[in-house]
């Protein structure tokens, strides 16, 4: 008998199905997750305006929450609050429960119309943003918090400080209200802000232009909190999330029968856990349109004519000529314990034999020398995008292959478009020292459903495994220690590019 985890909804109860606990149900289910909810208010709405906002009594709302405490709670996700005592009493549950919240601050409108007088957003600051894991508002929204006005992305920024001042964890702006326009509006960038006071980053996708959008507060909302039960960090949680509200855009319908179905406002329609390339968004550590032309304009070269296929990840330029015979054109220089003139002529002698031999070698981490030496590629992890200049690997013409092990790091590659996409660790590897569970195969054949990108298959990878992995339909399967410590490495190798071959057919 399977499982699934709760997250608990406070939300209200839309009369036309469009928004609140309707969309918090329907979003979580996508996810494969359960939905406790308590209703803190009845609205009377239609797929056009906001009529009247009923709050339920405070006997309602406390027998709710009595009957729902002893449930196995893993998040909670917040949206329409009806009155101060529900604000002060969430708060407090929150707190005792030592629960993740999730905060849709539902103050305003899309049309600027406000819901909550200065009294309930008094109390909102100090008792319920301190009890906050995120705050999601949109721009509006924001500003009436923050008490700012938000016309740049510096406002933005600036928002995000104030509103992490009083108390919340983390803060994430929804840019729906504040698109980056470029040439055109079909070339119209949305860009959400996240900001933990740690780590800031930019989510762009492209706008999906479509008047059916009705409830993406509370989806977005509620995919974060469905996605944090799950077990994800909070970080992948808001990347996922963008996805899915991607989806839900593309997938949006009319919500009345009319003939005028571009003004009848319908929902977004989020149907399963986000799994397409053409919804993952960008992210960058600055706004999209600060970046380089040289890195907004194309993908950098191609590597995958032949597939990759296995991959070997070595410390010496030798291998080069002991693999190659065996199948093997595709390789990776690591060099860990050479410094100055000794790792340049090793860089540089590996280079020329992968240039002798056309082997496609990638050099991993050492981007200057691979320039100076005319490399096929360059390999960096995601710690080395912080130092790395992508702009002067593009303009000399390198391939470039990135490193990821999550969510929130595919999406900092696809910024990029890599020549190809390192996904890992598959299985626990003594390699390195990874903080990230294994993927397994399940998460392996989930990304290369997901990426269009070369994919390369990376940690934990032994002889028992390889088989699996290339089934799954990798371009690529990098191995270290199974080559490189092997009793008879040729050989091994050599039964490796049969097995991958034989697995493409």
């Amino acid at each position: 008998m399977s499982t699934r985890p709760t997250v608990l909804n406070f939300s209200g109860n839309d009369t036309a199905g469009l928004a609140g606990v309707a969309v918090d149900i329907k979003v979580q289910h996508a996810f494969d997750v359960h939905s406790a909810s308590i209703i803190t208010a009845n609205t009377a709405q239609n797929n056009k305006e906001v009529i009247s906002i009923n709050a339920v009594s405070e006997s309602v709302f406390t027998d709710q929450l009595s009957a729902i405490a002893s449930m196995p709670i893993k998040v909670i996700k917040v949206g329409l609050i009806g009155t101060v005592e529900q604000s002060e009493k969430i708060a407090s549950f929150a707190k005792e429960k030592q629960l993740p919240l999730v905060l849709d601050p539902v103050i305003a409108s899309s049309s600027g119309t406000v819901f909550l007088d200065d009294t309930f957003l008094s109390c909102l600051k100090q008792k319920l943003l301190p009890n906050t894991l995120l705050l999601t508002p949109n721009t509006i929204e924001a500003e009436l918090l923050a008490g700012i006005k938000i016309t740049t992305e510096g406002d933005i920024v600036k928002a995000a400080e104030i509103l992490l001042s009083m108390g919340t964890k983390a803060v994430l702006i929804k840019g729906g209200h504040f698109s980056v326009d470029k040439a055109s509006d079909q070339e119209a960038i949305v860009q959400d802000y996240f900001s933990d006071g740690e780590m800031s980053f930019w989510l762009s996708n492209k706008k999906i232009n479509t008047s059916h959008s009705r409830g993406t507060g509370c989806a977005l909302s509620s995919s974060i909190a469905a996605s944090l039960a799950l077990g994800y960090s909070l970080y992948d949680a808001v990347v996922i999330a963008k996805m899915a509200i991607s989806q839900g855009l593309r997938q949006s319908y009319s919500a009345i029968n009319t003939k005028d179905t571009d003004k009848s406002f319908g929902p977004v329609n989020i149907t399963n856990f986000p799994c397409e390339q053409i919804d993952l968004p960008v992210l960058t550590h600055k706004p999209y349109g600060h970046l380089s032309s040289t890195l907004l304009d194309g993908a950098f070269p191609a590597c995958n004519k032949p597939l990759l296929g296995l991959y070997p990840v070595v410390e010496r330029a030798d291998w080069i000529e002991k693999l190659v015979p065996v199948g093997v054109t595709t390789m990776q220089l690591r060099v860990k314990d050479l410094s100055g003139d000794a790792l340049e002529n090793e860089i540089a002698k590996a280079i020329a034999l992968g240039a002798k031999h056309n082997c496609r070698l990638f050099i991993n981490d050492y981007w200057r020398l691979a320039i100076k030496h005319n490399a096929y590629g360059v390999h960096l992890g995601q710690e080395d995008l912080h130092d790395a200049n992508l702009d002067e690997i593009k303009k000399a013409g390198l391939r470039l292959g990135l490193s990821t092990h999550c969510h929130y790091e595919v999406a900092r590659a696809h910024a990029y478009k890599p020549s190809y996409i390192a996904c890992g660790p598959v299985f626990h590897t003594t390699t390195k020292d990874m903080p990230w569970v294994p993927h397994g195969l399940a998460g392996l054949s989930y990304w290369r459903d997901v990426l269009s990108y070369p994919l390369v298959a990376i940690g934990g990878i032994n002889t028992e495994r390889f088989g699996p992995i290339a089934a799954t339909g990798v371009d690529s399967v990098a191995m270290i220690t199974a080559i490189t410590l092997a009793d008879n490495p040729c050989d091994v190798a050599a039964n490796f590019v049969q097995q991958f071959n034989d697995a493409q057919h």
